[in-house]
């Protein structure tokens, strides 16, 4: 299954070279939409509205994607058709007398016929496809070794350290900014190089530097360093009443001591999480689901909280969730040390029953 760079793709399109069907995904949702749009635009240019026509991969219809597919194209060279978020794990949101696999090969049957005059994109920006070593093991390897083979595949990752730095500094100077290579390096590591991160913190320092340099003492006071996995060991901590557990993982969220307030924003975002998973479970709903409703982008958030949820009632993680709530009013009332107030929300959390 060979993935084309995304720079070779972009250099095709310059050439005016570009394939009849392309699958597109990654970690790197913004490189994804980047490309998709690139490929929108070398086939369509300024003619969306006549030669462009999108599908929800979640309610695709394939009578409608056959004859879509067939058109001949109006105002621009080519019939554009993007396809967005189509899971060979689940094609369907109701799979009632339907299986997924029946449901993948008629739509490789109706891709087979792709007449020279159309493109068709399927891109992934909302759903995590699961890959091991560059390779995909879930259901939509199926579609993605199809298009490898008869169109364009491309996988974009995450961003490089010198990716990263050189983005940074190119959307600081598009800011009116400037920012030093080792403080570019920084503030990745500190976005643990989320693209989308990056962007809305490119954003706020410029807008704060008013066109001077940015400092390591803005970053400092500005930008609240990520984590991935810290938050969710400290849920987790919690459900399993393990204190030791806990308080390390605070401990750890901690040391960013200029931004101790987002702390608790996002721990508050986990009990959330598992609130909403705690109730779908409880209606018979499931990780689809939620992810449906409440629009999430990543699986393993929702499957971090139906798994964590499994370890406490509905009405003990409401419960934490006021413990929560009235933490917040504290730290945003009144002059009090962050830390301590952030260590007795979470011993209350580890006493409920």
């Amino acid at each position: 299954m060979p993935s084309t760079d995304y720079r070779t793709i972009e250099k095709n399109l310059n050439n005016g070279k570009i394939d009849n069907l392309y699958y597109i995904y990654g970690q790197n949702t913004t490189g994804v939409q980047k490309l998709t749009r690139q490929l929108i635009k070398a086939t369509v240019g300024e003619n969306e509205d006549f030669s462009l026509t999108r599908f929800n991969g979640k309610k695709l219809d394939f009578s409608e994607l056959r004859d879509t597919i067939q058109i001949m194209p109006m105002m621009s060279e080519y019939n554009c058709i993007l396809i967005n978020d189509y899971n060979c794990e689940k094609p369907r949101e109701e799979m009632r007398g339907q299986t997924a696999d029946s449901l993948n090969k008629k739509l490789i049957e109706i891709l087979k016929d792709i007449p020279e005059t159309t493109v068709v994109i399927f891109n992934v920006t909302g759903f995590e496809i699961k890959t091991k070593k560059g390779k995909i093991t879930d259901k939509n390897k199926k579609i993605a070794d199809y298009v490898a083979k008869n169109g364009t595949l491309c996988e974009i990752g995450l961003l490089s350290q010198k990716e990263m730095t050189d983005f940074i500094l190119s959307g600081v100077s598009a800011g009116g900014a400037s920012i030093s290579k080792t403080n570019a390096h920084e503030l990745a590591d500190m976005c643990l190089y989320d693209i989308l991160t990056v962007e809305n913190e490119v954003n706020k320092l410029c807008s704060y530097a008013q066109g001077r340099e940015i400092t390591r003492d803005m970053l400092e006071l500005l930008v609240h360093r990520q984590t991935n996995i810290t938050v969710f060991q400290l849920a987790d901590a919690v459900a399993c009443f393990n204190r030791m557990s806990a308080f390390n993982a605070l401990n750890e969220l901690m040391t960013d001591k200029n931004n101790r307030g987002s702390v608790l924003a996002n721990i508050t975002n986990s009990f959330l999480d598992m609130y909403r998973a705690s109730c779908a479970k409880d209606s018979g709903k499931n990780i689809n689901d939620v992810m449906n409703d409440y629009s999430y982008v990543w699986e393993f958030k929702v499957k971090n909280a139906f798994r964590d949820s499994s370890r406490m009632s509905t009405a003990r993680i409401r419960a934490c969730i006021k413990i929560l709530r009235d933490t917040a009013v504290k730290l945003n009332s009144t002059a009090v040390d962050e830390k301590i107030v952030l260590e007795q929300a979470v011993t209350e959390m580890l006493m409920t029953k």
